[in-house]
């Protein structure tokens, strides 16, 4: 509880009194409460039936989100194989409102922008809410945290998906080429000290200041790459007026930005979710050029470059996939990939100016002769379901598999080579059964360790 983990700062009292005036005392009151628990469906992954049979207690449906809910109490997730095949994700109620402002405003495909999208909880939502036919590209600029960032949109299977490791100048020089830019901003976290202690030792004024102007300075090296006509979702995890309302006008003011309708506040006494502020804003139509949006055609938009000993191999990576005619197919370093042909254009544009962290499909490398698939196929949503023999494996097997355990016990029935496991239908990777046992392909870095 808060009153015993630490203390709130005096001044940070005083503050959010003037904010608040006599809800004061509510919203204290509600700190000192549990926080809640909710998830996010993954509606590609999931059936009517899926919170049964996962065995999840629900207490209600997110009001402002689709396909998500409050959980009666917090269950481990990691020891969840549906947690690990993409089946959901474990976000915070209050973030989920971004999807009224897409729903709102954003009718038709875009190029989308989640420029501090790490660990993925925004990036997801927005995969599974953007008009169908919509590029999304996911942004962080710390290494490791993008690293995770591109393992949960791999989990999350959505191959109209590019993740990048770059900073928001360098993003800002892709003149007017996105329609969408969703930015979750640095903040100083005052909505998370229910959730987070170390967030309240962190605080002071003069790190309310220092948050407020670089989300300032963020906004300002991202605005060029944002569309005449294009929208900008801002949003922070805090309560003050410097880095929220005044931001707002500020920005309004400095880049003469168009604010949609007025920002919302979420506040834990008021709703069942942890402090956030997000408000949505539209750039003049004056203010510069936009991206061409004309598209070259490809004469065949399915095609292997990159590796010409093995052009003989795409017509095995085309039968992986479920469509692959939607894709085009191309190869670099020994890695095989397919991308939606209708934003390969727009892919190899980012591969310009941007670094890309992974992008589309991984299908396999090249090993020797043969063609390893890799554990991003087994996660997509383009997968066709008889690409690969499956074994759908009890609960204890799944978490051996998740474990990366060497599994003894494949059922004799069962294929030799590339096996897909499965738990309860969904995919959870790869192993290559040899027989008298497999070999368990899953990902080094991704594994469950012990608990």
């Amino acid at each position: 509880m808060l009153s015993i983990m630490m203390q709130l700062p005096e001044t940070f009292i005083s503050r959010t009194k003037a904010l608040l005036g006599k809800e004061w005392d509510a919203f204290e009151q509600a700190l000192h409460r549990e926080q809640p628990t909710s998830i996010r469906l993954n509606p590609q992954k999931t059936e009517g039936d899926f919170l049964l049979r996962a065995g999840f207690e629900t207490e209600s449906p997110v009001p402002w989100a689709s396909d998500a809910y409050y959980l009666r109490s917090r269950p481990v997730f990691t020891l969840d194989p549906h947690f690990h095949a993409g089946c959901y994700y474990v976000q915070e109620a209050s973030s989920m409102f971004l999807e009224h402002f897409i729903k709102n405003y954003v009718r038709e495909p875009v190029k989308a922008l989640d420029l501090c999208a790490a660990p993925g909880g925004k990036s997801t939502h927005l995969s599974a809410i953007l008009p169908e036919g919509s590029l999304l590209v996911a942004n962080e600029a710390i290494r490791p945290r993008a690293n995770i960032l591109s393992e949960n949109l791999t989990k999350w299977g959505n191959p109209q998906t590019v993740v990048t490791g770059s900073y928001p100048a360098d993003i800002g020089k892709l003149q007017s080429f996105f329609d969408l830019i969703v930015c979750d901003l640095p903040c100083s976290g005052e909505g998370m000290f229910r959730k987070d202690p170390a967030a309240i030792a962190e605080w002071s004024v003069r790190n309310v200041k220092l948050c407020a102007g670089r989300q300032r300075q963020i906004i300002g090296d991202i605005f060029p790459a944002l569309k005449p006509g294009g929208i900008l979702i801002y949003s922070t995890c805090t309560y003050n007026r410097e880095e929220n309302e005044d931001n707002i006008d500020r920005i309004c003011t400095e880049l003469e930005m168009e604010l949609l309708e007025k920002p919302h506040r979420f506040m834990p006494h008021q709703t069942k979710g942890e402090g956030f502020f997000i408000a949505a804003l539209r750039k003049n139509f004056s203010r510069s050029l936009s991206f061409p949006r004309k598209r070259e055609s490809h004469d065949n938009p399915s095609f292997l470059h990159g590796i010409p000993a093995f052009a003989g191999m795409t017509g095995r990576c085309e039968k992986w996939l479920s469509a692959p005619d939607h894709y085009t197919f191309f190869s670099e370093n020994n890695l095989f990939f397919a991308f939606p042909a209708e934003h390969y254009k727009e892919y190899l544009f980012l591969k310009k100016s941007l670094k890309i962290v992974s992008a589309g499909i991984t299908l396999g490398e090249v090993k020797g002769k043969d063609l390893i698939p890799n554990h991003a196929l087994a996660m997509s949503t383009a997968l066709s379901e008889t690409a690969f023999p499956r074994w759908d494996s009890d609960r204890e097997t799944a978490l051996k598999y998740l474990r990366k355990e060497t599994l003894q016990n494949v059922p004799a029935e069962i294929p030799l080579g590339f096996v897909i496991v499965t738990y309860q239908n969904r995919p959870l990777g790869f192993i290559k059964n040899i027989g008298n046992r497999a070999n368990n392909l899953y990902p080094q870095a991704w594994r469950i360790r012990n608990l």
